[in-house]
């Protein structure tokens, strides 16, 4: 039941990384379109453009770990025996899983401080731009919490691609 969360949580994920994408690329359009077309940049487009950038990072970045798309020592661990390769890719997940935990708290922090603050382009607040690393943060954690059971169960966390 676990891993059907984490599909369907991977696949949202790309969902919305592709959603981010396209708007993205929709701003960078309308920005172009504003300075040569109407003479009138609009000063909004950039500031959104980037933030929405962090965005579909966030989303990519848990969908790679999610698919142990991250870098990794596949080529070291590959020559261990079977028992310490087993032992070694757990550690890796709770290692990985713990750097979400940390990126998650990190998030946190910067955007409450940031929170009262305002984005001069946009009319949100400037903690927003960490936003995306806590949900980056927690969903790595769900993902590391799957690949660690998978491997304690004998199992392979089949990719979201597929």
């Amino acid at each position: 039941m676990y891993t059907k969360f984490c599909i369907a949580l991977s696949k949202l994920c790309l969902v919305l990384a592709v959603t981010c994408l396209i708007a993205v690329i929709l701003c960078v359009q309308w920005q172009v379109i504003g300075r040569y077309v109407f003479n009138d940049t609009p000063t909004w487009a950039e500031a959104l453009a980037l933030l929405l950038v962090l965005f579909v990072t966030a989303f990519g970045l848990a969908v790679g770990v999610r698919d142990a798309g991250h870098i990794g020592l596949e080529s070291l661990v590959g020559l261990l025996p079977d028992k310490w390769r087993h032992r070694i890719e757990i550690l890796i997940h709770l290692l990985v899983g713990t750097f979400g935990v940390l990126m998650a708290q990190g998030g946190w922090l910067w955007a409450s401080a940031k929170w009262s603050e305002k984005k001069p382009m946009l009319p949100v607040p400037d903690g927003i731009d960490y936003v995306p690393v806590m949900i980056a943060g927690v969903l790595i954690v769900i993902f590391s919490i799957e690949h660690v059971i998978a491997l304690v169960r004998g199992q392979v966390v089949e990719p979201t691609w597929n």
